[in-house]
């Protein structure tokens, strides 16, 4: 593979190295997707007794907020062009920001003497608040330092295999330490020290692949790589972004692909249903989640591979149609087998018991079902992120504009909004068979929990990945239509180096027949 770096061709190739350490920008943000979004119901129910709807409506209140720092966070991002590079800077910042609220949020809030209920609300809202503005700095340089890192077709498709194993060093880690760590405290997931136990571990975890992920982007955070204006600093304002979202057709459909991959994922994969389904239902919470995730986890590694191989032959659009089908399928057979639980011993979840290996039938198929569903919507769950790169140069190839941070903060609150909602979901669910506060692993059995995980761990998945096809159907940015935007914005990138005007190089070149053979 040729990683010779091209500024003035059509093609500028990424490093192996750069692709390997980058993605785990996204493993460092994940971390605290697991660390806060996963708990932070559970803790402000059951730690600070918040109340089990407020703690889970909440999140996805705090959304309204975000519907402010995202597009400003952005716009600040694309007028960024100093010392230290464009995303660099956000990296650091926000992974700071996330590690000092978490510390305080899950350290010391729970000191709040009980009686002092309003300052208990009034601490955890502000240092959720404070928390969405580190996280928003940091996860859009996921999306928008893409742009800059490689536009090679063949390149871009490994950087969705590298950022799932990225996510899987983030939040495979915590989803491994959580549960072994709450096995050393008597109420679980509902003890004030699990979390001050739990949120440093995290920290390290994710400063490490911030660091990491710096070293990877460190040489193509460069003016050379921006755009076509490399040194000029787009300004656009905050209204603006209502045009671009109308005009950029590909990026309107990546954002409800993006939305219903993220959704399948979170919800399904939420600490609370996973309690009920493994915990409640099938008695051996302990017995049951550490393997489960290790088989989802197994599975997905083939699909990591088949996606990109599949990505690079065809293109991102076809992997991603390809492999959500391959999940819709296998959970209808998930769903028919939690239609049937309950129906005697023989339809009941079982691995081991204290004779041995103790595996029916029932758990073979629902392995088979459950672990090629779960791998191949894991391996596509963040496909859409690379994806977002696409749409970025497409945003240059249209307007001219280099605005990698409004394009990645646009499907940041796409992502945060589904991530939330599905906190909401849960807790709203659960109320409606009414229970007070979220179960636990050490929860008992609800008349009706049984609906309630079909329809949270299956249902709702199903339909976000018909979402999911549907918006791609008629995506337009194929691997050879990318070819041509790429050529495009190279040449013109080339004749504003030689001082021509953006306007004039924006009118001179727009078709790939009026592009010269070398930048094609």
């Amino acid at each position: 593979m040729n990683h010779e770096n091209n500024a003035s061709g059509s093609v500028n190739r990424a490093r192996l190295y750069q692709l390997v350490l980058f993605p785990l920008n996204n493993g460092a943000t994940n971390v605290y997707y697991v660390l806060v979004l996963s708990y932070i119901a559970t803790f402000g129910a059951n730690v600070l007794s918040l109340g089990t709807l407020f703690a889970s409506v909440m999140v996805t209140g705090m959304r309204v907020f975000d519907a402010f720092t995202d597009p400003i966070i952005g716009a600040l991002m694309d007028r960024t062009n100093g010392k230290f590079g464009k995303f660099r800077p956000f990296m650091v910042i926000g992974n700071a920001i996330m590690a000092v609220s978490v510390l305080v949020l899950y350290g010391l809030t729970p000191l709040i003497p009980a009686g002092m209920t309003a300052a208990r609300y009034a601490a955890f809202v502000a240092l959720y608040a404070v928390w969405v503005i580190g996280y928003t700095f940091q996860t859009s340089c996921t999306r928008s330092g893409q742009t800059v890192l490689t536009n090679d077709p063949k390149q871009r498709p490994l950087f969705t295999i590298f950022n799932t194993v990225g996510s899987l060093l983030g939040m495979g880690a915590m989803q491994f330490f959580a549960p072994i760590l709450a096995k050393r405290f008597e109420d679980g997931y509902s003890s004030a020290e699990f979390f001050s136990t739990l949120a440093p571990v995290g920290i390290i975890i994710s400063v490490v692949l911030t660091v990491l992920a710096i070293i990877g982007i460190w040489e193509k955070d460069n003016p050379r790589y921006f755009g076509i204006g490399g040194d000029k600093a787009e300004k656009i304002r905050v209204r603006e972004y209502l045009q671009i979202i109308r005009e950029n057709n590909p990026m309107q459909r990546l954002m409800v692909a993006g939305a219903g991959c993220k959704l399948a994922l979170s919800i399904a994969t939420n600490t609370t249903v996973l309690c009920m389904l493994y915990g409640c239902m099938m008695g051996d919470y302990d017995g049951l989640y550490l393997p489960m995730m290790v088989l989802g986890y197994a599975f997905s590694v083939p699909f990591f591979l088949l996606t990109v191989r599949t990505s690079q032959k065809k293109v991102q659009k076809a992997s991603l149609m390809r492999y959500v089908s391959v999940a819709l399928v296998c959970y209808v057979g998930v769903l028919a087998l939690l239609l049937l639980w309950g129906r005697g011993d023989a339809f009941t979840l079982s691995i081991v018991n204290e004779n041995g290996l103790a595996l029916n039938l029932y758990t073979v198929l629902f392995i088979v079902f459950f672990g090629v569903g779960y791998g191949a919507y894991y391996a596509t769950a963040d496909m859409p992120i690379p994806m977002v790169a696409d749409c970025s140069d497409y945003e240059t190839y249209r307007s001219g504009k280099y605005i990698p941070g409004i394009m990645g903060t646009l499907f940041s609150l796409v992502d945060k909004l589904v991530s939330s909602l599905s906190a909401t979901v849960v807790g709203i669910a659960v109320g409606l068979i009414g229970l007070d506060i979220l179960p636990t692993q050490y929860s008992p059995y609800t008349e009706g929990m049984n609906m309630v995980v079909i329809v949270l761990f299956c249902i709702i998945p199903m339909l976000a990945w018909a979402a999911t096809l549907l918006a791609m159907k008629n995506y337009s940015l194929t691997g050879e239509r990318m070819k041509e935007i790429q050529a495009v914005n190279a040449v013109r990138k080339d004749a504003v180096a030689k001082g021509m005007s953006i306007d004039e190089a924006m009118q001179t070149w727009q078709t790939i027949d009026q592009v010269p053979e070398q930048f094609r």
